[in-house]
């Protein structure tokens, strides 16, 4: 991938009126994910970051693949099998072929979606998808993921919480430092969901970074992005279901779960993938 000054789109990231409002000298989670897939709303910054992590992690770039595609396949499960019709997906990224919206309304036309990510790009893509005349219903909040309480609140206005819901967690809460409580931040969000609801989410896995693979990561990050990830093992990344039943085949490697030929995965990743139900 190369690597150039601007902006890697003619849409919002160019805008002047959008990017008066955020820095973009500096790499954000949705952009540097969207380059990671291929996308065009970007910028330098987050390339140049992206760059920095893809050389010292090489797997990186499966594992955004991977993730992707297990997106896809939680979300036909919970749509189709467990006949699920509202989707809260909170950090979610920049809106692209196969998001959430999409994948559900495929199988459940009518179902609803609320989106939550913090940054000005993803809104002005989302302000797209809120006039996009699907027969279900898409909104979006811009709200951090770091503030269950709120997220539920304005949520309420467009999912009924008395019925099952899909929350979907992917790739957000390894960028949730430890200070902040990430457990307790799932666990406010389910606590709040009818039994029958669903926990989905994708977690890097630390058991198989060494020590110094983990500073290094860390250091890149503190250097070049605004946002400061944490490091959660195995048995760490378990404890978000606690309470949940977890879905067959359990907690594993994103593209091992209920895999599609279609996703052709080429790699193993160290991207840990679960669904668990509400009892």
């Amino acid at each position: 991938m190369n690597i150039d000054e601007g902006p890697a789109t003619d849409g919002a990231a160019d805008s002047d009126e959008e990017t008066a409002a955020f820095d973009t000298s500096v790499a954000h989670q949705a952009r540097f994910y969207d380059y990671l897939l291929g996308g065009k709303d970007n910028f330098a910054a987050d390339r140049a970051y992206a760059e920095a992590m893809i050389a010292a992690y090489p797997g990186l770039l499966p594992a955004a693949r991977a993730n992707r595609a297990f997106l896809g396949r939680a979300v036909r499960f919970l749509a189709g099998e467990a006949g699920i019709a509202q989707f809260l997906d909170i950090g979610t990224g920049i809106p692209s072929r196969g998001s959430t919206h999409e994948v559900a309304q495929q199988v459940k036309p009518d179902s609803r979606i609320v989106y939550v990510d913090n940054d000005p790009v993803v809104l002005s893509h989302a302000r797209a998808l809120l006039i996009g005349g699907e027969s279900g219903t898409t909104d979006y909040l811009d709200e951090d993921a770091r503030h269950p309480e709120t997220i539920l609140d304005r949520a309420a206005q467009t999912l009924d919480f008395t019925r099952p819901v899909g929350v979907l967690l992917i790739a957000i809460l390894h960028a949730i430092p430890d200070e902040d409580d990430p457990h307790q931040i799932v666990r406010t969000l389910m606590d709040a969901m009818p039994s029958g609801s669903y926990l989905v989410l994708t977690h890097m896995n630390s058991d198989l970074f060494s020590p110094a693979e983990k500073e290094n990561l860390l250091g890149i990050t503190r250097e070049m992005s605004h946002q400061q990830y944490s490091f959660s093992s195995r048995a760490e990344v378990a404890r978000f279901f606690d309470g949940l039943d977890l879905v067959a085949p359990g907690l594993i490697r994103a593209e091992e779960w209920r895999p599609d030929p279609a996703d052709q995965a080429t790699a193993t990743t160290s991207l840990l993938a679960g669904v668990g139900r509400k009892p």
